[in-house]
């Protein structure tokens, strides 16, 4: 292999010895280790490991480290994943009349804080259209009413998939997708909620959050699945608010917590730091990386 960083993301029962005999193996193939992160949840008897390892120096192809690999993973039950590092991802934004996440995570991704190839735009409205000329981004305007939802979505999966989209990101994209359109990509479609869940889900959640007299305000990313704003959390931010706060004045403290959650939840992703567990993102910290 060529230097680089190769990341490793392991889910298995917790048994003894896992920490010496995953180590040893990437000794013996040649690998020096980088950082190795691990968490046992002892409820659920479940052990997460993120290795990250220089491959500088190491002969072994892809398909021989995975089959050796295989050996070690299938008799100890392991969950695996691994990322090479040898290519961005394609990321895919999807919004609808909102701005202030979109233009966020162009920026990042101009200025190289998201490690990530935006490959285009999609919409339900032809607003934003501008953004993503300032961006030289594609930009997909796709309108979608009840009766064209199942053909809209079609053209969006047709869209994302000669693209060879890796991850969707809605930003505040303000449809409910189908089941059968999340269940195409698992785990790869972050969404933006525009309050702390599990709190006031669902549409207009500032003006619940005033009518309940909240003292903070707070935004989740999460992965998306079929049950509306349930899916794994992966990042969460609050601000404190007072009873003086209207809503169009939490509607704009939310904005930048919006933005910042949602940042740090595709840059979690885009570097291989999440292992989902059940209904659970276990989300490493950045290991000097």
């Amino acid at each position: 292999m060529k230097s680089q960083i190769v990341t490793f993301l392991i889910k298995c029962p917790d048994q003894k010895g896992l920490v010496a005999k995953i180590t040893s193996f990437f000794y013996e193939q040649g690998f020096n280790i980088v950082s190795c992160q691990q968490y046992v949840n002892s409820i659920e008897d479940t052990y997460f490991m993120r290795v990250r390892l220089n491959a500088e120096g190491t002969v072994i192809s892809k398909e021989d480290l995975e089959k050796n690999f295989l050996k070690l993973a299938t008799p100890l039950q392991f969950n695996w994943s691994v990322n090479y590092g040898d290519k961005k991802q394609n990321v895919a934004i999807m919004v609808s009349h909102t701005s202030h996440n979109l233009y966020d995570l162009l920026e990042r991704a101009k200025e190289g804080r998201l490690d990530c190839n935006v490959k285009m735009i999609i919409s339900n409205h032809n607003k934003l259209r501008h953004i993503a000329e300032m961006f030289n981004v594609p930009y997909y305007y796709l309108p979608v009413t009840k009766e064209t939802k199942k053909e809209q979505e079609t053209q969006v999966t047709k869209l994302l998939d000669s693209n060879k989209v890796d991850l969707v990101i809605m930003a505040r994209y303000m449809q409910i997708l189908s089941s059968e359109f999340i269940n195409h990509y698992p785990e790869r479609i972050i969404n933006i909620h525009h309050s702390f869940l599990p709190a006031f889900q669902g549409a207009n959640p500032y003006k619940k959050a005033y009518e309940r007299g909240v003292k903070l305000i707070g935004a989740t990313a999460h992965y998306a699945t079929e049950d509306l704003d349930e899916g794994p959390i992966i990042e969460q931010d609050v601000k404190p608010v007072t009873h003086e706060s209207t809503p169009t004045t939490l509607k704009r403290i939310g904005a930048d917590i919006e933005k910042l959650v949602l940042a740090r939840a595709v840059k979690n992703h885009l570097n291989n730091q999440i292992i989902v567990s059940g209904n659970r993102a276990i989300v490493f910290p950045e290991a000097g990386e």
